[in-house]
């Protein structure tokens, strides 16, 4: 029952719903009752041969009203417990969703997306049932039971009643100790869940990699042995599960064996009469339903206790980037001063990732960083956009680090091309007014023609309206870049930060568009991270990173005359395009 007392923030919220929901279900107990009684009424009149029209007709009619007022009672509490446990699932849905919102990327590197989607659907649904059903076949299992109980001891005879329930206290040993089995069995089987949701969505993500290597039959096997997995996992919880319905049915049957053994007795030395009896035997089949129930409320409750523990986990974790109360600028703007002298990833804090960072960057100015794969260069943006805070330095725009901006502030100045360019589900056009949805056609037109787009999307069946499916899966890589190009230069922001954003566009394109940026861009501010080195060749500053430290800045002439690592690329890269070769460095 512990699950009740962690839900119990929402049932006090929800307090009137539930109480007339209860209520309703209460007096749905209280009508069942009636049918019994009038049918043994029935059979005693019949049994005495006195049965007139009148009283007869009058019976009927009484079963009749008491049939109409189970269908408006059982209506009214199923649109409260029901509807009580539509709006809990929904609440969940709502905070667990924020709550991903709110998480930074060391949370989203601990936990993996198809784990991360059965907390919101399978735990979530488990949780939900609680709240419906759980309390439905609480209440229903209390009432109807005990309600029929009492009816039994004063309709028909209380020392029956004694007799006849001898078996029950069998029922709630037994549904204690296999209760507390299945809470650790179910925690397991959720927990399996979300590995098998984790194997499919990866699969389905990486199907094209999977195709191309060849490895259909290998993926499958491993899936099948996933499943197996899960399939042992569950069986103990089915087991568990199945052994409340037999248990419950034998406790039944030996109820009905000493109702007839002892009753029959009772109507042969007079005690009752046979339609107290056969009210009696009504009354025990009414009973069958609260008896099945409790193995099905444990179900519930202990499916729905292990997956609250685990989404709660989820919701307890904390972002480590904490958020400021104060107001500040609107938009952070003005000169970038970046000083970091070291910073590891939280996972890893003896590995350090960046050392001695230190550059200052004025307003309007591009600032290029380049160097090897893993040198560090889209860990010094990361932190820029406040990823991680866990480092020693300080990072200012315009006077204020950055840390004592709000998020949104920080967020609102920045326009942001990652190396995995993510689309949505949905057209050109709104993929590429994805940060402001208002933007008129005209404004989305002049953003793609600055990422030279225009034309590839007039080109499409539906130009703008086209929808490029997911992730983008209709588009080319170079298109997909340039898409995320535009959606970034279309915000317009103070800070434009192209993080490798030119690796699937040819060299013509890369041109076209780094000078549609120096022509519309002069007053505000651009870091490019690239391994082409013609990306940013006309930087106002370059730094060079190796293993997480500068080894050398400079502008492109002053980098090319010192005759460094920027120098040897450089000329790799030339000889390289002039021979058509291939354009992979580091």
């Amino acid at each position: 029952m512990g699950i009740f007392k962690k839900l119990g923030w929402y049932f006090k919220s929800e307090k009137k719903r539930y109480l007339l929901g209860v209520g309703f279900l209460m007096l749905t107990s209280v009508i069942n009752l009636i049918p019994p009684r009038i049918i043994g009424l029935m059979a005693d009149q019949v049994d005495k041969g006195t049965m007139p029209w009148s009283k007869f007709f009058m019976l009927i009619g009484a079963i009749v009203l008491a049939a109409v007022l189970l269908y408006f009672f059982r209506y009214m509490w199923r649109n409260r417990i029901w509807g009580g446990a539509a709006k809990l699932e929904r609440e969940m849905r709502s905070k667990l969703f924020w709550h991903f919102m709110q998480m930074d990327e060391t949370f989203f590197q601990r936990h993996r997306t198809g784990d991360l989607m059965a907390h919101a659907t399978n735990d979530l649904s488990a949780i939900q049932q609680v709240a419906g059903a759980g309390v439905l076949t609480l209440v229903d299992s209390i009432v109807t039971g005990g309600s029929t109980i009492i009816a039994m001891m004063i309709f028909v005879d209380w020392k029956l009643t004694l007799v006849a329930m001898i078996p029950m206290p069998f029922l709630a040993v037994m549904a204690r100790i296999l209760g507390t089995k299945l809470h650790d069995a179910f925690g397991h089987s959720q927990a399996m869940f979300s590995k098998l949701n984790n194997k499919t969505q990866e699969s389905i993500a990486g199907i094209k990699v999977i195709k191309t290597f060849g490895q259909e039959d290998d993926s499958v096997a491993e899936f099948d042995g996933m499943i197996n997995k899960t399939i042992d996992v569950n069986k103990k919880v089915f087991r568990l599960d199945a052994m409340f319905d037999p248990l419950t049915t034998l406790i039944i049957g030996a109820t009905y064996v000493i109702t007839i053994i002892y009753g029959g007795s009772m109507v042969m030395s007079k005690a009752i009469t046979i339609g107290q009896l056969i009210s009696f035997i009504a009354y025990i089949s009414a009973m069958v339903w609260p008896m099945f129930a409790i193995g099905r409320l444990f179900n519930i409750l202990e499916r729905g206790s292990a997956s609250y523990d685990r989404v709660m986990f989820l919701m307890n974790e904390k972002t480590l980037i904490k958020e400021i109360t104060d107001d500040a600028e609107p938009i952070a703007s003005g000169d970038l001063k970046y000083d970091v002298q070291k910073f590891a990833y939280p996972d890893e804090p003896d590995e350090l990732v960046l050392q001695n960072i230190k550059f200052t960057l004025p307003q309007g100015k591009t600032l290029g960083l380049v160097g090897r794969v893993g040198a560090g260069k889209s860990t010094i943006i990361k932190l820029l956009m406040r990823e991680f805070d866990n480092y020693t330095g300080s990072i200012e725009i315009g006077d204020n680090n950055i840390k004592s901006l709000r998020l949104d502030s920080l967020k609102l100045a920045i326009g942001y091309v990652p190396q995995d360019n993510f689309l949505f589900s949905t057209s050109i056009k709104d993929n590429i007014r994805f940060s402001n949805i208002e933007a008129s056609q005209d404004s989305v037109e002049v953003a793609a023609e600055k990422a030279a787009l225009h034309e590839d999307i007039m080109n499409f069946p539906k130009n703008y309206q086209t929808l490029v499916g997911e992730n983008g899966v209709s588009l080319s890589g170079g298109q997909k870049q340039r898409m995320a190009i535009a959606r970034a230069l279309l915000k317009d922001p103070e800070i434009l930060i192209l993080d490798d954003a030119f690796s699937a566009v040819d060299a013509k394109t890369e041109e076209a568009i780094l000078h549609n940026l120096n022509e519309e861009r002069g007053d505000k501010t651009t870091i490019i991270s690239a391994h082409r080195l013609s990306s940013v060749m006309h930087a106002d500053e370059i730094l060079v990173i190796d293993e997480g430290q500068i080894v050398e800045s400079g502008t492109h002439e002053t980098l090319l005359a010192s005759g460094g690592w920027y120098k040897e690329m450089w000329n790799k890269q030339q000889f390289e395009g002039a021979t058509g070769g291939r354009n992979n460095y580091g």
